[in-house]
């Protein structure tokens, strides 16, 4: 059986500035679109037999800009819902509430369609994710199934991927235009690779 590879998209003008984002649907910078192209070599001698890819457009780009085709758009990839905090920065969350901490508290309710999420309802969304994938590895031909999306998400895939609870993604640090795999070893889920660029 192949592994999970998990690719998160390239950089934004948001997320070079430390904004959160889950549903502004910003394109790369030029920047972020040359992480992405810098991907291929990574992917280019995998065998792989599926790849699922958020729909927002950051996303999909990094997936076509790193040679991946074939792509299938999942909703349940999106980002973090983060509600109230879309486009705010850390930072600027601490000024009105210093021990805030999203793995713990999530975020304050937004606009109409974004209540936000909590940190259990994103692991919820993950294990859809997870159930997904098992069934491209039970009906594919023994490759890797590819997930191309956003940097909190993934870090809750992880998570989810080796039994710990959604919280835990907070101890996976993801940087754009990076890719990482989940394999397995005597029978449980381990990282293979993490955070790497070319």
């Amino acid at each position: 059986m192949g592994e999970l590879v998990l690719i998160r998209h390239g950089e934004t003008e948001w997320s070079r500035n430390g904004r959160h984002t889950s549903y502004t649907d910003l394109p790369l910078t030029t920047d972020g679109e040359e992480q992405a192209r810098t991907l291929t070599p990574l992917l280019a001698s995998r065998h792989i037999s599926y790849v699922l890819c958020s729909p927002l457009e950051r996303a999909r780009q990094t997936a076509k800009l790193a040679g991946l085709d074939r792509v299938l758009v999942e909703p349940d990839l999106h980002e973090w819902d983060y509600g109230g905090y879309e486009g705010v920065t850390t930072r600027d969350i601490h000024r009105e509430r210093p021990d805030w901490d999203l793995w713990r508290d999530g975020v304050v309710p937004g606009p109409e369609g974004h209540p936000g999420e909590s940190p259990q309802e994103v692991g919820e969304r993950a294990d859809r994710v997870l159930a997904l994938v098992e069934a491209c590895f039970t009906n594919g031909d023994g490759g890797d199934v590819v997930l191309v999306a956003h940097a909190h998400f993934l870090r809750v895939v992880t998570a989810r991927r080796l039994g710990l609870p959604p919280a835990d993604g907070a101890l996976f640090q993801l940087a754009t235009g990076t890719v990482s795999r989940l394999g397995s070893e005597h029978g449980k889920h381990v990282l293979t690779l993490w955070n790497r660029r070319p």
